[in-house]
């Protein structure tokens, strides 16, 4: 078996010293022209996952994309699928040093004014355009609550961005609801070699299935809870009365408790109306 060797931890060492998979994003923000500016990241990952909700997004602190949410405070991270001429474009939009209006001359990207409605918005705010190719949006707020930088001289920043709304196109939406299906989103191992961006297909996902010896856990029913509807709230009891349920029935059975809640007008679930509902159907047997 071949054996383990020390790398040399360098700069940059997630490209430097190692092999790391990314993502890549188009954060669309706004720059001080009024115009939308797109810029190509890979260091942007989820960061507050539960109850609050958002992403870490890593940048210099001069470039047009920090320096643009500095300013306005709000951004969209645009996911864009995996095309060998996106990821080319991607390269050129993330030259630095160009200003906006004379690198979005390069853009191949179609863009199109944020979804939020006029209620979402918030009076004296533009919000910046978002990509047409993408697969998925996230619009976001930049979170001033945590520290842009560890350190002052640092020349990095770091940005919490609130996810204040996902949108997604029909085909995907319907497929992450229904479990099946993936979009292809491209992988960068970052800029090597002093002269290349190294990208990867993704290969089709494969799943492996939970033995059935573990159960269900009340984190599973809320994550199934929530995908299906996630505007009827549940009480924490109520996840747990059904954990004894087998996993290969659990869908089917929120769907049916949800369905008979929304015909009776009910947005929260709590284990006395689980109780309720079981009650009735015992009743009707």
């Amino acid at each position: 078996m071949d054996p383990f060797v020390d790398v040399r931890i360098l700069d940059n060492f997630y490209q430097t010293s190692s092999f790391f998979p990314m993502p890549v994003v188009l954060i669309s923000t706004i720059a001080e022209s009024g115009r939308t500016n797109l810029g190509p990241y890979s260091l942007c990952f989820p960061y507050r996952v539960a109850g609050e909700h958002s992403m870490m997004l890593g940048t210099r602190h001069d470039s047009n994309t920090s320096l643009n949410i500095q300013r306005t405070g709000v951004c969209a991270i645009n996911f864009i699928p995996d095309h060998k001429r996106y990821m080319k474009n991607c390269v050129m939009l993330g030259f630095p040093g160009e200003e906006t209006e004379e690198k979005m001359q390069n853009s191949i990207f179609t863009l199109q004014p944020s979804t939020r409605t006029a209620q979402e918005r918030k009076p004296g705010v533009q919000y910046p355009e978002i990509v047409l190719e993408a697969v998925q949006v996230f619009e976001c707020t930049w979170d001033r609550r945590f520290p842009l930088k560890d350190d002052p001289a640092s020349p990095e920043c770091k940005f919490v961005l609130s996810i204040d709304k996902i949108v997604m196109k029909k085909k995907w939406r319907d497929s992450l609801l229904k479990g099946r299906g993936f979009p292809r989103l491209p992988v960068d191992y970052g800029f090597r070699d002093n002269a290349y961006f190294w990208f990867t297909k993704a290969a089709r996902p494969y799943r492996i299935p939970i033995p059935k010896e573990k159960g269900v856990t009340t984190d599973a029913v809320q994550f199934a809870a929530q995908r299906i509807d996630p505007d009827i709230e549940w009480q924490e009891d109520a996840y747990a009365r059904l954990v004894r349920v087998p996993r290969v029935f659990l869908t089917r059975v929120i769907r049916q408790i949800l369905e008979v809640a929304k015909k009776e007008g009910v947005t929260e679930i709590t284990p006395e109306y689980l109780d309720k509902i079981r009650d009735k159907r015992s009743g009707e047997r």
